[in-house]
């Protein structure tokens, strides 16, 4: 009788698993794809009639969000993943159901109008969202709260980066943080109809350079470039902190909204690859660097930005958009990289592959940030054609920046005592 239970209870799970994935990859397709094209068409559209404006666009999407928070959501905020572990650690405590519209709304809005974040963790947030809601619904047993948050969570991430490797690790290792049968079955029955649609929806990876070999010589430079990773993410972490202490203590709305917005848009009106994700900007960056390895005003102008994204995603996240570290440690970090490989290049006479470098720091630094080994791994690899032959010396980095980043801080982004995401 037990076993016909705890089989019937699996066949729920299961059940209800496919579902929340079917939705969750929904849900992170259209948000994905919806942003990338908003995001894409008001970028080139404000290049084109003034430049000037890209001051005051992210004050417009902030401004909308808190409008939408005030009225819409009733002054409810959102808190990011720390929402999610709440939940999971307590099974009173649930994430209501307008998470999924408030995320996805205001991660959308953040990032067409320049907010320099992205939208991972809005999704994230908003597939756990309907991970929970699936299993207080009854779909499944309570019990099975964690397992269903952590599916839709593994369908989300892997439509994002177009891998089911990633999602299923970030579930496993930064969502659930332990291993557990029942965890591992939801994740791989969410990764597997994630998969059917990622094969049939979502085959071009986030770059469009491919990979096609790595030298050992370069190895001991990637090395370096972990450490470094590891430094900036525990960089970007203190700016995240600050940045919402500071903007905490202003008392109006319009001033907190504003100064940091503004903030932001006139550090975009110099260097445009800060606008929203940043993801057009790196790909710009790496044609660049490729075709113009010898001018030394490049690998200045990448240490720039690596100063500056994680600044102005600080700025943007303080001043009310929503977002999260995901997309600003991966273009930081590779920027980061490739300012490594054109410096060394320009100074050693050597041939380093500015795309290894700047898949290398991406994970080293998406690692560091939020303590995901498997998962910064399996992400970047999957970032652009051919990359998985970098399995080896990336591997090594995430290795490296993950035991520095422990031993520089024990805490990440989303478990830090006084980051309130």
């Amino acid at each position: 009788m037990k076993d016909k239970i705890k089989l019937y209870s699996y066949f729920k799970l299961m059940i209800g698993s496919i579902i929340v994935a079917v939705l969750s990859g929904l849900l992170a397709y259209t948000l994905k794809h919806l942003t990338t094209h908003w995001q894409d068409y008001l970028f080139e559209h404000v290049s084109q009639i003034n430049h000037y404006l890209y001051i005051i666009f992210p004050s417009i999407g902030i401004t909308i969000i808190y409008f939408l928070r005030k009225y819409v959501f009733q002054n409810k905020k959102n808190k990011g993943i720390r929402e999610i572990y709440r939940s999971l650690d307590t099974r009173q405590d649930h994430l209501p159901l307008y998470k999924i519209p408030s995320h996805y709304i205001n991660g959308f809005l953040t990032v067409i109008f320049g907010g320099s974040t992205g939208i991972e963790v809005s999704t994230v947030v908003a597939t756990a969202t309907l991970g929970n809601q699936m299993s207080k619904g009854g779909w499944a047993p309570m019990k099975y709260k964690r397992e269903l948050i952590c599916a839709g969570v593994t369908a989300g991430v892997a439509v994002l980066f177009g891998t089911v490797l990633g999602g299923w690790f970030f579930a496993i290792e930064v969502i659930a943080r332990g291993l557990k049968k029942t965890v591992l079955f939801s994740c791989t029955i969410a990764g597997i109809v994630s998969s059917i649609g990622i094969y049939y929806f979502e085959k071009e990876p986030l770059l469009s350079f491919p990979v096609e070999q790595w030298h050992w010589y370069g190895l001991p430079f990637m090395m370096l470039v972990a450490v470094l990773g590891a430094v900036l993410a525990n960089y970007f972490m203190k700016l995240v902190l600050t940045s919402k202490k500071l903007f905490a203590r202003i008392d109006s709305n319009f001033l907190r909204v504003n100064i940091g917005a503004i903030t932001v848009g006139s550090f975009i009106l110099f260097f445009p690859a800060l606008y929203g994700d940043s993801y057009h900007g790196l790909q710009q960056m790496i044609k660049l660097s490729t075709v113009s390895q010898g001018a030394v005003m490049i690998p200045i102008s990448l240490l720039i930005l690596v100063i500056l994204k994680p600044l102005v995603a600080s700025l943007t996240l303080g001043a009310g958009g929503d977002g999260g570290v995901f997309a600003p440690s991966i273009v930081a970090g590779a920027f980061l990289g490739m300012a490594v490989a054109l410096f060394c290049n320009m100074i050693f006479g050597l041939d380093l592959l500015i795309l290894n470098f700047a898949l290398v720091g991406a994970a080293s630094t998406l690692a560091a940030a939020i303590h995901g080994r498997f998962t910064a791994l399996f992400l970047i690899c999957s970032m652009a054609p051919g990359a998985y032959i970098l399995l080896f010396p990336v591997a090594i980095a995430v290795l490296i920046a993950y035991a520095v980043a422990k031993k520089i801080n024990p805490y990440n982004v989303y478990t830090y005592p006084e980051i309130a995401k």
